[in-house]
């Protein structure tokens, strides 16, 4: 492995974890698409740096454009808060806006410098090893390496600083504002510090793949755990796990290295999706199907209750008045047996005692709906759920 193929894993990895700490409260918040926005408005803020400096590399540009990431935040929330339109729509109407104006200064005015709108939508990490940064005559890595690198130290420094203010007025603004702190000034410190990840990683990687960056990980965290420490620890590994497994898969396919990257981030999103534990798809449905058999298990045992008998306790009941295919039949009456709620003679069901004592409790929580639970019955009850 070459030292170009190192740094653009390093580069990459550190981009994934530079996008992964404001990427993780944005989706908290609720504000992913506000990446979105910040990852396009910031154009005309980097233009105009410049027209400034006339120089691709000034400190002036991530400035500027931190600041119109900033106008770009204020602009959409002014909008909403006047109740004429949603959060989504003063996205739409904000974000567009700014970065058309960008793009109009670079037709017009930057058409003989490298300021064009592919290299900052989509960005090459193959090029970015050969960007180097000298120092006294000497190579000391890609400008990039350093660039982001600098980013991610003031970032952690500032997530281990304010972790606690941020994870307050992530959840609890209210509370954020009685303990003293500012939920305004957290909200604008951390879509500052979006804006500057975005600007630094542009060079490298380009607008497309921060936004990735900073909301795929998260989002597929999100569907893992509910702990904001863990979370932040699983955004950062899929994040360098996609950085590092998505360049090998342009180095295999021969294609854009951003694209892999991003396509690896995507596939990694929709294992989580079908196959996480609690959130994914499977699971819920799986919970959905057991809740429907215990509902009919509850249904079945208060019918059993309530008549004496035998012609309705006779086991072709449940087909022919209940309306009961045989296979949901033999499912509801092989989890009441397993759970020892019922008892057979000659085809007739009846409750045992623990199926008449649950069936008591169910039939009480539903006339008076006091605070007991009725999770808290069928975990007293239940051995086996389906």
């Amino acid at each position: 492995m070459s030292n170009a193929q190192i740094e653009i894993q390093l580069i990459a990895s550190l981009v994934a974890i530079a996008c992964a700490v404001p990427g993780t409260f944005l989706v908290l918040r609720k504000m992913a698409m506000i990446s979105d926005a910040i990852s396009h408005s910031i154009l005309p803020g980097i233009v105009i740096g410049f027209f400034i400096t006339q120089d691709l590399n000034s400190p002036l540009l991530i400035l500027l454009a931190a600041l119109t990431g900033i106008i770009t935040v204020v602009l959409v929330e002014y909008i909403q808060k006047t109740g004429l339109v949603k959060e989504d729509t003063a996205i739409g109407l904000v974000f567009p806006i700014l970065f058309s104006i960008g793009v109009i200064l670079i037709a017009k005015n930057a058409n003989d410098v490298h300021l064009d709108v592919d290299a900052v939508l989509l960005g090459e990490l193959a090029f970015a090893p050969f960007d180097r940064l000298i120092m006294y005559g000497v190579d000391v890595g890609p400008k990039s390496l350093w660039i982001i690198g600098s980013i991610l130290i003031i970032t952690i420094g500032l997530l281990i600083a304010f972790f606690k203010e941020l994870k307050i007025s992530t959840f609890d603004a209210g509370l954020s504002a009685s303990l003293g702190f500012s939920p305004a000034i957290i909200h604008y410190g951390l879509m500052t510090v979006s804006s500057v990840t975005t600007v630094g990683a542009f060079d490298a990687v380009g607008a497309i793949l921060v936004v990735a960056l900073m909301i795929a990980p998260a989002a597929t965290a999100y569907l893992l755990t509910t702990d904001l420490k863990r979370m932040l620890i699983y955004t950062i590994v899929f994040g360098i796990f996609s950085a590092i497994s998505g360049y090998w898969l342009a180095h295999w396919l021969d294609a854009s290295i951003a694209g892999s990257i991003t396509t690896m981030l995507g596939l990694l999103f929709l294992v989580v999706y079908l196959f996480a534990p609690n959130k994914g798809v499977i699971a819920v449905l799986y919970r959905e199907k057991q809740q429907r058999t215990e509902v009919s298990l509850l249904t079945f045992l208060l019918h059993l209750k309530n008549h004496t008998e035998e012609r309705e306790r006779h086991v072709n009941h449940l087909n022919e008045h209940i309306n009961w295919q045989k296979v949901r039949s033999k499912t509801i009456l092989d989890l009441a047996l397993k759970n020892n709620m019922i008892s057979f003679n000659k085809n007739i069901v009846s409750l045992t005692e623990k199926g008449d004592a649950f069936t008591t409790q169910a039939i009480d929580f539903i006339i008076t709906n006091e605070d007991s639970q009725i999770e808290d019955m069928k975990d007293d009850f239940f051995l086996f759920r389906g």
